[in-house]
């Protein structure tokens, strides 16, 4: 039974070590001088950033129509709440997008390569930096930033990376 257990035990670390070898890290960063609560949707849910705080989402090849927004004027008791900006039917761990206004970094994560962009076509709400680790950096400081999705038939913002990249979204850079 012994032997069983750390076969079992073996093909359960060599899964976890393939799982973490196709994931992609985002880095979400508050700078701004008040409390954000960042969201994700479909992996990460959400929680609170006071300013300088950090969180690490590790988020699997293969998803698309990801998205990372920032919630603001947030109050929370447990797991149910509000939000004045961003807010996903009152949930703390947003499983559903936000609703407007809301600044939005927006991802694809393929085989060999990825795909992301910035869009404040669901209204802006707080300026956001946005990098993967083989491709540019996109700012949007205002709800008519340049490197921003506008309107809905602007299709020329999405920008491509190496697949697994790593991912950096800082609110107030």
């Amino acid at each position: 039974m012994a032997a069983s257990s750390s076969s079992i035990l073996l093909l359960l670390l060599a899964a976890t070590s393939v799982a973490c070898a196709s994931a992609s890290t985002f880095t979400i960063r508050n700078n701004c001088g008040f409390t954000v609560w960042p969201a994700a949707t479909p992996v990460g849910g959400g929680r609170r950033l006071d300013p300088g705080q950090t969180w690490s989402l590790f988020v699997p090849a293969g998803t698309s129509s990801g998205r990372v927004w920032g919630r603001t004027g947030c109050s929370f008791n447990g797991n149910s709440g509000s939000c004045q900006t961003g807010d996903c039917a009152g949930a703390l761990s947003c499983t559903l997008s936000g609703k407007p206004p809301m600044t939005l970094a927006e991802f694809t994560l393929g085989g060999s390569q990825d795909f992301y962009d910035i869009s404040v076509i669901d209204g802006y709400n707080l300026a956001m930096r946005f990098s993967c680790s083989t491709g540019v950096t996109l700012n949007c400081g205002s709800s008519s930033c340049p490197d921003a999705y506008l309107f809905p038939n602007d299709n020329t913002k999405t920008h491509a990376c190496s697949g697994n990249s790593n991912y950096q979204v800082t609110f107030c850079p």
